[in-house]
C-alpha cells in the first residue's frame, strides 16, 4: 500500500497543472474550470488539514512497536508539527479532489466513481502505512465537505456563465 502515499502526494500536484495546460491549449472552458476547481479544493483541504494538525499534534503510528499510541494527542499550537497526525492530509486532499470531480461532472458518474475509488485507495493506503485509520476517516470527512463546497460553487459559476452542467 505504500505507493498510495507517493501517488497521494504527486497526483494532486500534477493533475490541476495538467488540466490547466490542456484547457489553455485547447481553449476548453470545462477543462479549465475543472483544473481551477480541483486546485482550489486541494489548497483549501491542505490548509485545513495542516491547521488541525498544528493544534491537535497527534502522534503517528510507531510501525515497529506493539505499543498503542493511537490515543496520544499533543494539544497546543505546533506541539506535534503539521506533517504527521490527525487528519490525514493525503486523504483530505484526495477526497477534496474526488468529490469536486464528482460534483462538477454530474452526467459523467463513471468519472466521479473513479475519482472516489482513487481517494479511498489513497486513504486506506496511508492508514495502513503512515496514519491511523481514524486519521483516514477524519480526512475523508473533511475532504468531502471541502470538495462539495468547492464543486458546487464552481458548478454554480459555470451554470451562471451560460454553460450547461
Amino acid at each position: 500500500m505504500f505507493p498510495a502515499v507517493r501517488i497521494g502526494w504527486h497526483l494532486p500536484i500534477v493533475l490541476p497543472v495538467l488540466l490547466l495546460a490542456i484547457g489553455f491549449a485547447r481553449r476548453n472552458a470545462k477543462v479549465l474550470l475543472a483544473g481551477w476547481a480541483i486546485g482550489q479544493a486541494e489548497i483549501i483541504g491542505g490548509i485545513l488539514a495542516a491547521s488541525y494538525k498544528a493544534v491537535t499534534g497527534r502522534v503517528h503510528p510507531p510501525h515497529v512497536s506493539d505499543m498503542d499510541t493511537s490515543h496520544v494527542f499533543k494539544f497546543g499550537i505546533l506541539r506535534g508539527g503539521v506533517f504527521w497526525g490527525w487528519p490525514s492530509s493525503h486523504t483530505t486532499i484526495a477526497f477534496a479532489m474526488a468529490v469536486t470531480v464528482f460534483t462538477l461532472f454530474p452526467k459523467r458518474r463513471w468519472l466521479g466513481c473513479v475519482a472516489i475509488l482513487y481517494a479511498f485507495y489513497v486513504g486506506v493506503g496511508v492508514s495502513l502505512t503512515i496514519h491511523w485509520f481514524s486519521d483516514f476517516v477524519a480526512g475523508a470527512i473533511l475532504g468531502s465537505v471541502v470538495g462539495t463546497v468547492v464543486g458546487r460553487s464552481f458548478l454554480r459559476a459555470d451554470v451562471s456563465a451560460g454553460a450547461a452542467p
